[in-house]
């Protein structure tokens, strides 16, 4: 029922259609245009220093070279496949293994421990105090360009910003004029918090294996490190567990709105954790529990409170379903997947929902989730829950994700008392399925509307009350797909706002400027429309004036066919087995709240 990226054949998309230029956008000369790249990088480094006049230009001569360390080697061969489709330039991939390094016409990409990545010349120590990975300094001069780091995350990051200072057409699987310039100066750079994320819903719409390798790529660009998948729900069970193999063939059989749905193999998900890998991303599964559960107890209605299996279920109600507490078998079923998962999954997190369990009194679910998260600490890995896990037991180095609309949970700042930590994913701030405004086609409304500046004018270390900044991990958008049906649709409520999330994790506070971040967010668009990225063209950014094609605005029937690998490697979009019908989802409330879902 699943496919991976080797079954679809290579081809492209049509392009989006060219856009009219609209009255008053701004059009910025070429010149300016390659200055401003240097201050331009999305999300804002720590400290950014020009020098005027100076250029480094890519040629048929450059070669990238590396130090003596093979981990700078692979960063390098992905910075090759990233610039070679463009510039049509061989840019060899060399290794010094005396430590020597080329004076001249060389992208250097160099693992030092010393490296300066933060203004107080030491690692970045974030929210937590902590050091976190992915620090970097990159260097530009008249002679070459030299990317330092402590450690491969950061060579990785350092990368994607060189990627922003070359022009919108390095963005092109085809070979391009040039000239391939990039502005001279400094990037010191480091990351604020250690977990800097989105999530994807394939519950409620089931997405292909080649659909998550191309939003993995997005992700990378804004130097995000976390996927969080939505794995299970009562729409639909998307993983193959050997142990309980009716949860995929039969529980991963339906979708919402009726479509055929589909699961990942465990070698399909192997697939998507090994590719984020290589990107510098770390894959947090969930498994929904104990609410959420009709596919699974449609297929063993064993697990069932009354031993009967319910329906398949298709709309978008929430709160209903539930395991059932007081059945062994429910704990050796929750054993048997968190178990087969934790083995497939390296990272350190599991997500274990716990949220909209309306249907359960506190007793009752205080224990399922007390055994839950102990069976979590089982397997080595740290339990991950929606905000509503937090009046059970505490288990050392638990997280709990937030998506309340409030700035206040007085349930949350006691568990953190307690020592949990946080993850801000505010439903009214960072949920990438609620509309843009009233007119949008796509999303829902129940958090609000949530348009560019209401995304970024937020900050995750000071939101909530009784959660200090040293306890909040990161921040993470979350995209449901009761809605979302085709990855161009996945795109257009993904972008821009991601990229307003990704700077809230990544960049301080002084870095961060509203009307210096819809600057540089208007910057980017010809590299959407170069990389062919459905987007929302918001008019809260000024949007430049361009001859190239402009933003993919879906409609709800829009379908792609499959198309070859992006230059980063990923694969592109296959073409979608869902034919659903035009219109959007209507999302219910269940016992007057408000549906996270």
């Amino acid at each position: 029922m699943s496919s991976g990226p080797q079954e679809h054949a290579p081809a492209r998309p049509a392009p989006p259609a060219p856009r009219t230029p609209e009255p008053g956008r701004a059009t910025v000369r070429a010149g300016a245009a390659t200055d401003a790249r240097l201050t331009g990088v999305l999300p804002a480094p720590t400290r950014v220093r020009p020098a005027p006049g100076v250029r480094y230009r890519l040629t048929a001569e450059t070669v990238i070279r590396t130090g003596a360390d093979p981990a700078a080697g692979t960063v390098a061969d992905y910075l090759a496949t990233l610039l070679r489709p463009a510039t049509g330039h061989p840019l060899p991939v060399t290794r010094a293994d005396d430590g020597t390094l080329p004076p001249v016409d060389a992208i250097t990409l160099l693992l030092d421990p010393t490296t300066e990545t933060s203004e107080t010349g030491t690692a970045g120590t974030g929210s937590a105090g902590s050091t976190h990975e992915g620090g970097y300094r990159l260097d530009v001069t008249g002679d070459g360009i030299v990317i330092r780091a402590r450690d491969r995350a950061g060579l990785f990051h350092g990368v994607q910003t060189l990627r922003q200072l070359l022009p919108a057409a390095i963005e092109s699987s085809t070979v391009q004029p040039g000239p391939w310039e990039v502005p001279g100066g400094e990037i010191v750079d480091t990351p604020r918090f250690a977990y800097r994320g989105a999530m994807l819903d394939v519950s409620r719409h089931f997405f292909e294996v080649p659909d998550v390798l191309r939003l993995v790529d997005q992700l990378a660009r804004y130097k995000l490190n976390h996927l969080h998948l939505h794995l299970t729900d009562d729409q639909g069970w998307r993983i193959a567990i050997d142990s309980w193999p009716k949860l995929a063939e039969v529980g991963g059989a339906t979708e919402v709105d009726g479509g055929v749905g589909g699961y990942y193999t465990q070698a399909d998900y192997r697939t998507i954790v090994e590719y984020a890998a290589t990107r510098h991303i770390t894959v947090v599964p969930e498994i929904d529990l104990p609410g959420h559960t009709n596919a699974a107890l449609h297929a063993y209605p064993e697990l069932a409170p009354d031993g009967v299996a319910p329906a398949a279920y298709t709309g978008t109600e929430v709160g209903f379903s539930y395991l059932a507490v007081d059945n062994e078998r429910t704990y050796d079923f929750v054993t048997d997947v968190l178990g087969e998962l934790a083995a497939l999954t390296p990272g350190a997190y599991l997500h274990v929902g716990g949220d909209e369990a309306f249907k359960l009194s506190p007793a009752d679910y205080a224990t399922v989730m007390n055994r839950v998260q102990r069976i979590v600490a089982d397997t080595g890995r740290t339990v991950v829950g929606w905000h509503q896990l937090a009046p059970a037991e505490h288990v050392p180095g638990r997280v709990l994700q937030y998506w309340g609309t409030t700035t206040a949970d007085e349930k949350v700042a006691a568990a953190v008392a307690q020592g949990a930590r946080v993850i801000m994913s505010p439903g009214n701030r960072t949920y990438l399925d609620m509309k843009y405004t009233e007119s949008t086609t796509l999303g829902q409304d129940w958090a609000g509307l949530i348009e560019v500046r209401t995304a970024y004018d937020w900050d995750p270390g000071t939101y909530l009350d009784g959660v200090p900044e040293e306890a909040v991990l990161g921040v993470e958008a979350p995209l449901w797909t009761e809605t979302i049906r085709t990855v161009p649709e996945i795109e257009y409520m993904t972008f821009p706002r991601l990229v307003a999330v990704a700077e809230l994790g990544w960049s301080t506070a002084p870095a961060r400027d509203w009307e210096s971040f819809r600057l540089r967010l208007a910057a980017h668009s010809p590299r959407w429309d170069t990389a062919s990225i459905a987007y929302h063209p918001s008019p809260e950014v000024p949007w430049p004036t361009t001859t190239g094609t402009g933003p993919a605005v879906p409609s709800p029937r829009r379908e792609i066919g499959p198309v070859e690998p992006t230059a980063d490697g990923g694969a592109q979009p296959p073409e979608s087995s869902i034919s659903a019908p035009a219109g959007t989802t209507s999302l219910s409330r269940s016992d007057n709240q408000p549906s996270g879902r």
